[in-house]
Formats: C-alpha cells, sequence, structure tokens
C-alpha cells in the first residue's frame, strides 16, 4: 500500500513530457491492460521497472531482464500507444543508462513478447495508470519461451 502510493507520487512528480522512439504498436482491440500484465509475466517474465524515467500519459513500465546487465522495457500510454527498446539495466549501468546508451530497436522482440495484445494499426484505448494493479518485481528467465 505505502509502495503504490509512492509510486503514485513519484508518477506526479517526475512525469516527462516527450514519448522516447521506439514505437512498437497498439493494445489491440478488445484487450484490457490488466490481461496484459498476465501474459507478460506469466508468459515472459516481465514485471516491475520502478527505476525509470515516467513519460507522460505512461501507465504501465515493465522490464524483463536478460541477465543482470540487460533489458527489454517495455511502455504502454493511456492512448494505448506501446513503446519498447533494449538496454542497458540501470543497476549494472547508471551513468549509461542515464546518457541513455546502448539503447536499441527491438520491435521483433516485442511483437514476439505481445503477440494477440498487439496491433500494428493504431486503435485508441482510454487506459488509466493504477498504482494498486498487479505489478510483480521481473525475473529473470532460465530458458526463452
Amino acid at each position: 500500500m505505502i509502495m503504490n502510493i509512492f509510486k503514485k507520487i513519484i508518477y506526479r512528480l517526475f512525469t516527462s513530457g516527450d514519448r522516447q522512439g521506439f514505437h512498437v504498436g497498439w493494445l489491440a482491440s478488445g484487450k484490457s491492460l490488466g490481461d496484459l500484465r498476465v501474459h507478460l509475466h506469466k508468459e515472459w517474465g516481465f514485471g516491475g521497472n520502478f527505476s525509470t524515467k515516467i513519460e507522460k500519459g505512461e501507465v504501465l513500465s515493465w522490464r524483463k531482464l536478460l541477465n543482470k546487465k540487460e533489458q527489454y522495457h517495455l511502455r504502454v500510454f493511456e492512448d494505448g500507444e506501446i513503446r519498447g527498446h533494449f538496454e542497458y539495466t540501470p543497476e549494472a549501468h547508471p551513468l549509461e543508462h542515464l546518457a541513455r546508451g546502448g539503447k536499441r530497436e527491438a520491435s521483433k522482440e516485442f511483437l514476439k513478447f505481445l503477440g494477440e495484445y498487439v496491433t500494428r494499426r493504431k486503435f485508441i484505448s482510454n487506459l488509466v495508470f493504477d498504482p494498486s494493479a498487479y505489478s510483480p518485481d521481473a525475473e529473470i528467465l532460465s530458458e526463452e519461451n
């Protein structure tokens, strides 16, 4: 409960106005943010990504850890847009992470992770940030799906 309140305060204080690049697609029609969360965690080990800048309109920021040094970072916005990229973890490379070093496009990987939850065709949603929503920690999975 306290962590959720803290996340909400951080969200309001440290929101950035610009969205980074790395567009992947849109949350598919008929799919909910809650269902997407469950899918990403259960199937791919995605989870909370607390050490990151929050972008304006962001309703989800999760990561998939490959190891302690590299991750896939996914963002979902209130209009349903999904963006994602590959990068160094902030824990292993704090300065490079802040300087946006090591980031690269990873649409192919994200399309695989998202499956039926993403569409390339623009579909506008009205999603809401919910600090109390299901948010497990990211896990390093021993084998790829």
